[in-house]
C-alpha cells in the first residue's frame, strides 16, 4: 500500500512537471497575444482609479470611460511624439557615436600603452566596447515600439475591460449562484496589485522626469529619450535602474567627458535612492510579500518568456501565481517558499519527540 502511494505520487509530481513544461512552452508560442493582452490590463489597472472616481462624481460610466480613454490617448501620442522624434535622431547619430567610442578606445590604448600595460585591440573593440551597449539600448526600444504599434487595438480592450470592471464581481456571484457571496481574499489581492502598479507608475514617471530635467541641465543629448528609459526601466525590480542609467551615462561621457558623466552617473543614484527608499516605501504601505530571490529569478523567468513586458510585469504576474498556489492546500507550501521569510513567532516550536528525533 506504501508502495503504492509513492508511486501515485511520484506519477502525480511527473504530469504536474510535464503540464508546467507545456504551459511554458504555450506562453512562449504566444507572447505576442499575451503581451497584447498583459498591456491591456496594465493600462485598464491604472485607469480604474479615474473611472471609479468620476463614476463617484454623477458621471455616467461610459462617459467616465471614455473621458479615461481619451486622456490616455492624448497622454500616448504626446509621449509617442516626443520620444520618437529622439529615437530617430538616436538612431541617425548611432554610427557617429559608434566612431567616437572607437577613436576614445584607440587613445586609452595609447595611453596604457605609454604606461607600460599591453592591450590588444580585440579586448578593447569587443570586450570593453561600450557601443554594445548603445546598440542593445536602440534594439530594446525597437522592441517595444513594436508592441506599441498596436496601440489602437490596444486601447480598444482597455475601453472594453473598464466598462466591464465595474459588473465584474456581479458576473462572479452569479457564476458562484450566490448573490451576496464576498470575495475577500480576492478582493484585497486585486488592491494591492492595483495600488503597486499606479504607485509604481507615479513613481516611474517621476523618476523619468527628474532624469531627463537633469541630463538637460547636464547637456546630454536626447534627455527625453533616456528619461523616458529611465520611466520604463524603472518598473523592473532592483536592476532597471540600473540598466537604464549606463546609456546615458556612457553618451555622456563620449559627448562631454569624465566630469559630466560623473554628474550624470551622480543624478541617477540621487533620484534613485530618495524615490526607491524613501518615498515609495511610504506609500506602498507594506511589503509585496515576495523574497528577494524570488524578484530576482521572476525578473529573468518572465523576461524570457515575454521580453521587456515580462520583465516590467514580473511582480505583478509572480504575485498571481502566488495567489493561485494560496488558494490550494496542496500547493500553499509553494506559496511560502515564495514569500518573504516569516517571522520566529509564527514558527510553531518543535516538540519533545521531534527534538529526540533529530538527536
Amino acid at each position: 500500500m506504501t508502495e503504492q502511494i509513492k508511486s501515485f505520487r511520484g506519477l502525480r509530481l511527473l504530469l504536474i512537471a510535464a503540464a508546467l513544461v507545456i504551459i511554458i512552452a504555450g506562453i512562449n508560442q504566444a507572447q505576442s497575444a499575451l503581451v497584447f493582452f498583459l498591456v491591456s490590463v496594465f493600462l485598464a489597472v491604472i485607469g480604474t482609479p479615474s473611472v471609479l472616481w468620476l463614476t463617484r462624481k454623477r458621471i455616467p460610466s461610459i462617459v467616465a470611460v471614455l473621458i479615461v480613454v481619451a486622456g490616455m490617448i492624448t497622454i500616448l501620442l504626446s509621449i509617442g511624439a516626443l520620444v520618437g522624434s529622439s529615437l530617430n535622431n538616436f538612431y541617425n547619430g548611432l554610427p557617429f557615436y559608434q566612431t567616437r567610442i572607437q577613436a576614445q578606445l584607440l587613445e586609452l590604448k595609447a595611453l596604457l600603452a605609454s604606461k607600460g600595460i599591453a592591450v590588444t585591440d580585440t579586448i578593447l573593440l569587443e570586450y570593453v566596447n561600450p557601443a554594445a551597449v548603445m546598440r542593445l539600448t536602440a534594439g530594446l526600444l525597437a522592441g517595444l515600439s513594436s508592441v506599441l504599434s498596436n496601440i489602437v487595438l490596444i486601447l480598444l480592450t482597455v475601453t472594453f475591460m473598464l466598462l466591464e470592471a465595474s459588473s465584474l464581481p456581479v458576473k462572479l456571484r452569479a457564476a458562484l449562484g450566490n448573490p451576496l457571496a464576498a470575495f475577500p481574499q480576492f478582493t484585497r489581492f486585486v488592491d494591492d496589485i492595483k495600488r503597486y502598479i499606479v504607485i509604481k507608475t507615479l513613481m516611474s514617471l517621476t523618476t523619468g522626469i527628474l532624469i531627463g530635467i537633469w541630463l538637460s541641465i547636464l547637456g546630454v543629448d536626447f534627455p527625453v529619450l533616456w528619461g523616458f528609459l529611465a520611466f520604463l526601466l524603472n518598473f523592473i525590480p532592483n536592476f532597471g535602474s540600473i540598466i537604464a542609467a549606463v546609456p546615458a551615462v556612457i553618451l555622456a561621457l563620449i559627448q562631454l567627458g569624465i566630469g559630466r558623466a560623473a554628474l550624470a552617473a551622480a543624478g541617477y543614484l540621487a533620484v534613485n535612492f530618495m524615490l526607491d527608499n524613501l518615498v515609495e516605501p511610504r506609500l506602498m504601505g507594506r511589503r509585496l510579500g515576495l523574497s528577494a530571490l524570488v524578484v530576482f529569478l521572476s525578473l529573468i523567468f518572465w523576461g524570457s518568456l515575454l521580453g521587456l513586458i515580462g520583465m516590467v510585469l514580473s511582480i505583478p504576474l509572480t504575485m498571481i501565481l502566488k495567489l493561485a498556489c494560496e488558494s490550494n492546500e496542496s500547493t500553499r507550501w509553494l506559496a511560502v517558499l515564495l514569500g518573504p521569510e516569516p517571522p520566529t513567532e509564527s514558527i510553531p516550536p518543535a516538540s519533545e519527540k521531534e527534538i529526540e528525533l533529530e538527536i
